[in-house]
């Protein structure tokens, strides 16, 4: 068995329309307003908040990953907020520098923690320049990503893989050559420490692990190297033949176990069907060089499953809206309308999972990663079938 079906549900009969999505959105972006604080941000989620004391900042499940929905939501013409996003971008940097997420002490952060794009000071810098830019923030922040060159944790959400997009974004932004010399500086030492095997151990909470997801491991490492031209065939080419042989494949379906060589059922007994472990995440993030035949067959496990169920939620980490991605990259990749249906019922039924939530809550969730900002994110790409994900791909 490839998931566990008690974990899904079934998806929504609804039929797509772009009124519905657009009022949706407009919802989720309503609600977000109203709950908002100046002083306070967002509400947080219990789950979103452990090990740290509310209010949440960072971009992963924190007010900066609502900032940085809201500017795109407003850029792309979907909906716009009545909050004054520079001021709560500095109020949530204010806040993050009093008392950073995940400081309770229950778990061992990697080294250096503060300059992490998901979880510390970088991202937050980064939303901050996109809405107000300033020389002051970008130095900052082109200190931050520089400190990061060696982290340990040789993965995206602490590691250099992270704060190599937000200078890639940078320079972008700015056509700045310092931000090229910080990114070129942070891959030539990620490159140095990839195992003789193409894949890279990353050392987390105390732990080592060699995973293979985008969040934590192999894929998105890639990601980040893949946006520099140098080595580009190659490194594709390697990375397409490593996912080949770790892929699990059982009746024209695929998955990917968590960890390189691992078992698809780790020591908890739950396997893992999502974007950050599982083979959403790895079709989401390898979908341009994947093999073919296994790209459809991780997308048809993907479809298959269906919507997540309860515990794991909505949200484009490890919930419905996550795996939703998965398909609309396939439909990205090989052109077939099918696909871009398919990932349309998803972000139906993600907003429909939300609403419910809401209503019976009082108020969303308000987190770009684990909540409904993620969720308006996917439902706008799959108006404008556009496939970028959000942070990895694109912050607009």
């Amino acid at each position: 068995m490839l998931y566990q079906p008690d974990a899904f549900e079934p998806l929504t009969d609804e039929p797509w329309s772009e009124e519905r999505v657009r009022n949706g959105i407009a919802a989720i972006v309503a609600d977000a307003d109203e709950h908002f604080d100046s002083h306070g941000l967002w509400p947080a989620n219990e789950w979103d908040a452990w090990n740290s004391t509310p209010p949440l900042k960072d971009l992963y499940c924190g007010a900066g990953g609502v900032v940085l929905a809201l500017d795109a939501l407003r850029r792309r013409g979907l909906a716009e907020t009545a909050i004054d996003l520079p001021a709560a971008a500095h109020r949530t940097l204010e806040r993050w520098r009093a008392e950073p997420d995940l400081s309770g002490g229950e778990i061992e952060l990697p080294s250096p923690s503060a300059s992490s794009l998901l979880g510390g000071e970088t991202g937050l810098l980064t939303v901050a320049w996109r809405v107000d830019p300033s020389e002051e923030l970008a130095a900052t922040l082109l200190a931050r990503i520089r400190e990061n060159v060696d982290n340990e944790a040789n993965e995206l959400m602490w590691g250099s893989p992270g704060t190599m997009l937000a200078a890639r974004l940078m320079g972008t932004w700015t056509g700045e050559e310092r931000w090229e010399a910080a990114w070129c500086e942070s891959a030539v030492a990620l490159l140095d420490r990839r195992d003789a095997d193409g894949i890279w151990t990353q050392r987390l909470h105390g732990r080592e692990h060699r995973m293979l997801g985008p969040v934590h491991g192999l894929v998105g490492n890639v990601h980040a190297l893949l946006q520099g031209e140098a080595g580009r065939e190659r490194l594709e080419q390697e990375t397409a033949a490593t996912l080949a042989d770790e892929a699990i494949v059982e009746d024209g379906h695929a998955t990917w176990p968590a960890v390189a060589g691992g078992s698809l059922v780790p020591k908890d007994g739950q396997i893992r069907l999502q974007w950050c472990h599982g083979a959403p995440g790895i079709v989401g993030t390898a979908a341009p060089y994947l093999d073919e035949e296994l790209l459809l067959a991780g997308a048809e496990l993907t479809w298959r499953a269906g919507a997540h169920g309860e515990e794991k939620g909505v949200g484009i980490c490890h919930g419905t809206a996550g795996n939703g991605y998965a398909l609309l990259k396939t439909f990205e990749r090989t052109g077939d309308e099918r696909w871009l249906e398919r990932a349309r019922r998803f972000a139906v039924h993600a907003l429909g999972q939300l609403e419910r939530t809401r209503a019976e809550v009082g108020h969303g969730r308000y987190s770009l990663f684990s909540g409904d900002l993620g969720v308006a994110l996917f439902a706008a790409a799959c108006l404008d079938a556009d496939a970028r994900f959000p942070v990895l791909d694109a912050w607009e």
